[in-house]
């Protein structure tokens, strides 16, 4: 993609498509198994041991979530678990500060996809964004969504929604979808505060159609996923996955 000028609020305002949350939340909510579709099974924690990843993805397969995400270290582990099964593995970039060099998220792109991770979650440049650098947030997530795609990989794009203001929120999402983002994602659970659904609402209200929503961070309940679904959310990112579906009636 050609690079972009620096994001005016007037580009905010063009037609993005429509996206039914409603709708999309009915269905999704309808059983716990149309709801575990929807949701990535996560565990990112810098103690997690290869006996926990394996379980988590023993979870992933019994409860058929959405993907298994796990930290770049462990995808080999992940791959080899939920091979055959069509859980896809995911793994996050740049996490989870957003402080990577691009020439460093290129590589760790590259490697996991590699090791057999077809989707990717990378945090932008935060720092950058803060600064007024559009162009360098441009550049970062355009690298990766190079590399994913190329290989055939989704990627999801981390704003970290509780360290900006609602300016730099919209102008990040705008940037990220731009730069060939698939989804935008609110948050890595490691910050101060993590989805909410007035965020996931401005978000898709940037998004429309363009692109996925994630909600992420703090997510422990059937009743917050309600909300954030109902907010525009169309994949959600929790530890809490068997927890929550289990709210829903699964065993």
């Amino acid at each position: 993609m050609a690079a972009i000028t620096p994001i005016q609020e007037a580009d905010l305002e063009f037609d993005n498509g429509t996206f039914d949350s409603a709708a999309f939340a009915a269905q999704a909510l309808s059983n716990w198994q149309t709801l575990a579709a929807v949701i990535d099974h996560t565990l990112l924690k810098p103690g997690a041991t290869r006996d926990q990843i394996e379980s988590l993805c023993d979870e992933a397969i019994r409860y058929r979530f959405a993907c298994a995400m796990v930290n770049p270290v462990w995808v080999p582990t992940a791959v080899a678990v939920l091979s055959g099964t069509g859980i896809p593995v995911g793994a996050v970039i740049g996490f989870p500060l957003g402080a990577s060099l691009v020439s460093t998220l290129r590589q760790e792109a590259s490697a996991v996809t590699r090791l057999g991770a077809s989707e990717l979650d990378m945090v932008i440049p935060i720092g950058q964004l803060k600064s007024g650098n559009h162009q360098a947030v441009h550049h970062a997530v355009h690298a990766v969504a190079a590399v994913a795609h190329h290989n055939g990989a989704l990627l999801k794009v981390i704003l970290e929604t509780a360290l900006l203001t609602v300016a730099e929120k919209l102008r990040a999402a705008e940037i990220a979808i731009q730069a060939g983002a698939d989804f935008l994602k609110t948050s890595t659970g490691f910050a101060s505060a993590g989805a909410t659904p007035a965020d996931v609402a401005l978000l898709r209200g940037v998004a429309g159609a363009r692109s996925g929503v994630k909600a992420s961070g703090g997510i422990r309940t059937l009743d917050q996923v309600r909300a954030l679904l109902e907010a525009g959310a169309n994949r959600i990112g929790a530890s809490a996955s068997v927890a929550i579906v289990r709210e829903l009636g699964a065993e």
